[in-house]
């Protein structure tokens, strides 16, 4: 009988089976490495756009610079001015707190019965000596001025008798504390 050695064939298959499977492993890693390099090209493309934008955006950013150092200095000066415009208003306030001192004090006084020998406002507080006919026109004197918005804290410093004329007059010192009503300093504050 004849013996057929059928093992070269399998072999033969096998190495063929072999060969087709090591040409799709190396077909499968030149489409990985062919993908991975379509990828890398893309997002190579893609950051080199972005770092394009970005160097646009901060020439652009650049660009505004100086409108914003304007805008700076406009608000530096916007805030002088409006300090200025306080100091104004300020000074506004104090020259008008004289004004209406002066006239109530003026309105406040009794001509037939009393006279203002010296006033001296200094800052918030204002002194008041004169001569009156008794005590009763220097209570009636204090209490008028009580009543005014711009004078606060009347208080009598001193009171003595004083010879004119050959009568015997009360003469007398006042202190006060002066000071805009608040409703006039917020109407001022508004314009």
């Amino acid at each position: 009988m004849l013996k057929i050695n059928l093992l070269p064939i399998r072999q033969l298959k096998k190495r063929a089976e072999a060969k087709k499977q090591l040409l799709m492993i190396f077909i499968s890693l030149c489409f990985i490495i062919f993908a991975c390099t379509l990828v890398g090209i893309h997002q190579s493309g893609t950051i080199v756009d972005l770092e394009d934008s970005i160097s646009r955006l901060h020439k652009e950013k650049n660009s505004y610079n100086p409108i914003l150092k304007k805008i700076e200095n406009l608000k530096k000066h916007k805030a002088e001015l409006e300090r200025k415009t306080a100091v104004i208003k300020t000074l506004q306030l104090d020259s008008s707190l004289s004004m209406h001192v002066l006239d109530e004090v003026s309105n406040s006084v009794d001509n037939k019965r009393m006279w203002i020998n010296s006033l001296d406002q200094n800052g918030g507080s204002l002194r008041i000596s004169g001569i009156a006919l008794d005590n009763r026109t220097i209570s009636d004197f204090m209490n008028t001025l009580k009543s005014s918005p711009f004078i606060r804290e009347v208080n009598l410093t001193g009171t003595s008798m004083q010879q004119v004329s050959g009568r015997n007059l009360k003469k007398f010192s006042l202190t006060c504390a002066v000071s805009v009503p608040q409703q006039k300093v917020a109407q001022v504050k508004k314009s």
